[in-house]
């Protein structure tokens, strides 16, 4: 009578073992997975939007961004808001809806983004500005421009080596820091030498496109002058245009900033007076590496820098005519 009893147990125990196996084949697998799901690495995404893709000059950073994101796996989202705060507040938004890792702005303007920043830092999304300065600065994570300041000084000590006296007119950009800081650098320069005016202020937003026209209707208005001025090297070829079509180029100092291709070919050929040059290049890699420093946690030091820029004119312009866009320098 004891039988049925030990196959009832043996059958229990088979049965026990069966279920503890399949059991633990089940735990395995979910243990598999989620180290497996720990171990895949997910693309980050990097959103980038500059005030204005219209200008080589962002182009060439962005691709240099471009290429260390690439390397990582990872994925840019570049926006273009047309020098519109309304469309940069808007599309920043969106990034910061979408949660991408970083973000890397050239504000439109130097005010205007508190909220968004704010909204950034809540998300714990490090900020990265390019190129420009924003007033809202500690939402920022990292901060690289050129010295824009001393750029204005560079081309008003230029000219001022050149010509005893000069009526001056100006191709501004003010409502973008960058733009501002060089025209105050060269307005500056000369405010304690009289013998140095200016004559007209006109407001192109540093685009070619505006600043033809404003200078064609500047030129009609038959006022004397020297030098034209300009914020940037695109406001700078869009001046020289109007110039060459109403045969006034001959005897008019030009200066730009940027050290863009043509620019410093117009140098080269005795048409432009001095452009002076940025590096785009060494921005967009600073930029880069400072976002995957900061995606590690690692500190970055300094969190604020600030490129050095030198004056391009014909007497030095074939030592920077063997690159497109030049990198930084140590002299530079």
């Amino acid at each position: 009578m004891q039988k049925p009893k030990s196959y009832a147990y043996v059958f229990f125990c088979i049965l026990l073992c069966f279920a503890f196996a399949i059991g633990s084949n089940y735990g395995l697998e979910r243990i598999i997975q989620r180290n497996l799901i720990y171990d895949i690495k997910m693309p980050k995404n990097i959103g980038a939007v500059y005030m204005t893709y219209n200008n080589p000059f962002y182009s060439v950073v962005n691709e240099e961004i471009s290429k260390v994101v690439k390397k990582h796996g990872d994925n840019l989202i570049t926006l273009d808001p047309s020098l519109s705060l309304k469309k940069q507040k808007e599309q920043i938004n969106d990034l910061i809806d979408q949660r991408v890792d970083a973000l890397v702005i050239t504000p439109v303007r130097f005010k205007g983004l508190t909220k968004e920043l704010k909204r950034a830092k809540q998300y714990n999304i490090p900020v990265i500005i390019v190129d420009t300065e924003v007033a809202d600065s500690k939402y920022v994570s990292y901060n690289v421009s050129s010295d824009n300041y001393n750029a204005g000084v560079q081309c008003a000590q230029d000219m001022m080596a050149e010509l005893p006296s000069a009526r001056i007119a100006l191709l501004e950009h003010n409502s973008a820091y960058s733009g501002y800081m060089r025209i105050k650098g060269f307005l500056d320069t000369i405010q304690d030498h009289p013998e140095y005016q200016v004559v007209k202020h006109m407001d192109c937003k540093g685009q070619l496109e505006k600043a033809m026209p404003a200078t064609k209707a500047f030129l009609k208005e038959n006022i004397p002058f020297d030098v034209l001025m300009c914020l940037n090297d695109p406001s700078a070829l869009g001046g020289m245009a109007a110039l060459e079509e109403m045969n006034q180029l001959d005897g008019k100092y030009v200066y730009g900033i940027d050290g863009t291709p043509e620019a410093k070919q117009l140098v080269e050929e005795g048409r432009m007076r001095a452009t002076v040059a940025q590096s785009p290049k060494t921005m967009g890699q600073k930029a880069a590496k400072a976002i995957y420093c900061l995606l590690d946690h690692k500190k970055i030091a300094p969190r604020v820098e600030v490129l050095p820029v030198q004056k391009i004119t014909k007497d030095n312009v074939s030592a920077y005519l063997s690159e497109e866009w030049q990198i930084g320098r140590a002299h530079v």
